[in-house]
């Protein structure tokens, strides 16, 4: 079992060694600052930073890639256990086919949270319908690894919140329900202290808000509101109105965006916080008058993210930015930043690579889309409830990972390429189940 899970993990990070150093996002710079500085980011939850450290201690990033490869292949491990099906060939096998097939080792390759999204939604579905067939040790292990991986991105919080409503639905009794709520209850717990030791406001997300309405500004709505209400208001965004950036990255991350400079052209510090209290009022204001219009856009935003899974937005030495290479320069040793400037992502040769995998990868979700329909059939006609519901948590949780990021955020393929890899998992475990009659594989 434990030679499995380890060949398991090497299958799953492989794109680290192709490139020769973990793959890099520009975000990843902030998330390194949280504990090299040490830093709070107003814009990111203090989590994920202090978790990539208890892997690398500031000496190396390989460690954190090597723990997110063997979480995710013994949660595959621990799956297949649960449905009888855990076998070490059969391991090998199906974290081979993850590797090859979809976009799972791309995002455990890289030192980002995106891995922690099917994570959690893993750890909460185990906890629901897997309980009775974990240990002691394994159910405390999931609870902690869940809760934390729930905490490591916003977005997790909605994702994981519907997997609760399934579990009602699906009528798993108030104790199946509430460990399924487990992992969203200690987030919530989680974020509200670091919050409050951090930015002195106990909430899940101090400024959240910031973003929301970004969104609303980029879809219309927000911006309709702003011009209608100004300069009456005297908002600060009233300086703007009938010019507002019409794409929420423009808004948030441009140096010249109204979020970042003034009228004046002074740079401001800090923006997206200091604008996180107009911007609620905003918000509220918008919603009360134009809901319809902000659902249908959610609801638009949506589809465009569930189309999006493909790998190689993430890539480029672009994609990397400027902010990573001077935190790395001052927490880690100066063979590690050799190791990272001589990789092929920051030679710009790594997209290249990637993108002959696409065609595979659409084809492989394509044919998975069509096991996981049999599946969902096999186990419904077996009165199989445990496989029902651990089916339905994965299926539930690709759909609430995108409409939590498409209405919540803006639409990129990375954020659905995180969980969609759940997809052909779950066609490989749960499609021969058995029916009345058979015996378990």
């Amino acid at each position: 079992m434990v030679g499995a899970i380890l060949a398991g993990a090497l299958l799953l990070v492989w794109p680290a060694f192709i490139n020769g150093y973990p793959l890099i996002f520009s975000d990843t710079g902030a998330f390194l600052a949280q504990t090299v500085e040490p830093l709070m980011i107003w814009d990111k939850p203090w989590i994920y930073g202090p978790f990539a450290w208890a892997f690398h201690q500031h000496l190396s990033l390989w460690g954190t890639v090597a723990a997110q490869g063997l979480i995710c292949s013994h949660l595959i491990w621990v799956l297949a256990r649960v449905l009888g099906r855990a076998t070490a060939i059969r391991h090998l096998g199906i974290c081979a086919a993850l590797a090859a097939f979809t976009a799972a080792p791309w995002s455990a390759a890289m030192v980002m949270p995106d891995i922690l999204t099917p994570v959690a939604i893993l750890c909460a579905a185990l906890l629901g319908w897997g309980w009775s067939a974990l240990s002691r040790v394994e159910r405390i292990w999931l609870c902690v690894l869940g809760v934390i991986a729930t905490a490591s991105h916003l977005s997790n919080l909605p994702v994981i919140f519907a997997l609760v409503v399934l579990a009602v639905l699906l009528r798993l009794g108030w104790r199946g329900c509430a460990r399924v709520a487990l992992p969203l209850a200690g987030a919530v717990a989680l974020l509200l202290v670091t919050n409050l030791v951090g930015h002195g406001r106990f909430s899940v997300s101090p400024y959240g808000s910031t973003f929301l309405l970004a969104r609303l500004v980029a879809d219309g709505p927000a911006a309709r509101t702003i011009a209608a209400r100004c300069p009456e208001v005297g908002w600060y965004l009233c300086a703007f109105s009938g010019r507002l950036p019409t794409n929420s990255d423009v808004f948030l991350w441009v140096p010249d965006s109204p979020v970042n400079r003034a009228p004046d052209g002074t740079s401001i510090f800090l923006g997206g916080r200091e604008l996180a209290p107009e911007a609620s009022i905003i918000i509220a204001e918008t919603l009360r008058h134009e809901f319809p219009a902000v659902a249908a856009d959610a609801l638009r935003n949506f589809v465009r993210q569930l189309r999006r899974s493909q790998i190689g937005d993430t890539l480029t030495r672009h994609d990397v930015g400027v902010g990573v290479r001077p935190v790395l320069a001052k927490g880690f040793p100066a063979e590690e930043l050799a190791r990272f400037d001589s990789s092929l992502q920051m030679a710009d040769e790594l997209k290249p690579l990637a993108r002959r995998l696409v065609p595979l990868h659409s084809l492989a979700l394509l044919v998975a889309a069509g096991f996981a329909l049999l599946a969902w059939r096999r186990a419904h006609l077996a009165h199989n409830a445990r496989a029902l519901g651990l089916l339905l948590c994965i299926l539930v949780g690709l759909t609430g990972n995108a409409l939590a990021t498409g209405a919540l955020s803006m639409p990129h393929h990375r954020y659905q390429a995180r969980v969609v890899w759940l997809l052909p998992l779950a066609a490989m475990l749960f499609w021969r189940l058995p029916q009345p009659g058979e015996e378990q594989p």
